[in-house]
């Protein structure tokens, strides 16, 4: 499996975000794996990540919905306002233990790949990378 470039979790608990990188790097999915505690942290590491990004290789974020400061909703009003370029090198799931109704109605509207329950396992992963990167773990 092609490697992604790069793969930013978004959660305001470490443990979560720790937990997520070290399945993620069991796997060998990305080259580079950053975190951030909210939206804002994300978007100073975005920036940074975008610059290098090709969109044959985007990154991955995965972005939790609730968290105190810039939380997910706010963070992705701000990724709208990014260049299309930059854009299209990023795929956005949504990893979040729950969503409101309103924040459901939503998703169609906003610039997300897709939603994914907490927490991340392989078999959540592998129908990510499928769907959106074309790319699935070997079989064991």
């Amino acid at each position: 499996m092609i490697k992604l470039s790069s793969v930013l979790l978004v959660d305001d608990d470490p443990l979560t975000n720790h937990l997520n990188e070290r399945l993620l790097q069991s796997l060998g999915v990305a080259d580079q794996y950053l975190s951030a505690n909210d939206g804002a942290q994300a978007l100073l590491a975005l920036n940074d990540l975008v610059a290098t990004a090709d969109p044959l290789r985007p990154v991955l974020i995965l972005l939790d919905v609730k968290m105190p400061g810039m939380d997910g909703m706010a963070f992705l009003d701000a990724y709208q306002r990014l260049p299309p370029a930059q854009q299209q090198a990023v795929v956005i799931v949504m990893h979040t233990a729950s969503m409101t109704s309103i924040d459901l109605g939503r998703i169609d509207a906003l610039p997300v790949a897709g939603l994914v329950s907490k927490p991340l396992n392989k078999e959540k992963l592998d129908t990510i990378l499928k769907l959106h990167y074309q790319r699935q773990f070997p079989e064991a």
